[in-house]
């Protein structure tokens, strides 16, 4: 995934500038406040990219029943725990259609390859 330009980080500085005067205006200068709301709005932003965790955790649920408890890229049985949903387009967030279940160590090869990790 391309970086932004700088033409689009201009663009996004005043936006970020905004939120943080927004939450020094809401926090009233209490630190515990802040870091409350900070926290807050990070995990919301997050959930819009990633859903939240129950989103995944059913979406995992079935993959695993569609896979039949198959990693997708290796096709060896997936663990109990620990196999992690890989999305085809990262853009396009978690759904049905953009995701896979995998081994972590096949997940890992694969963003390896993809310069992701």
């Amino acid at each position: 995934m391309p970086p932004l330009t700088e033409d689009q980080r201009a663009k996004a500085i005043p936006i970020l500038e905004g939120v943080r005067e927004a939450l020094s205006v809401a926090s009233n200068g209490d630190r515990l406040v802040l870091h409350q709301m900070r926290r807050y709005i990070m995990k919301r932003l997050e959930f819009d990219e990633r859903g939240n965790p129950t989103e995944r955790r059913k979406l995992h649920e079935l993959k695993w029943k569609r896979q039949r408890g198959l990693c997708a890229h290796c096709n060896e049985a997936l663990p109990e725990r620990g196999s992690e949903l890989d999305r085809l387009v990262a853009t396009d967030g978690y759904t049905e259609e953009n995701t896979r279940l995998l081994h972590h160590e096949c997940h890992r090869k694969l963003q390896e390859q993809k310069g992701f990790a």
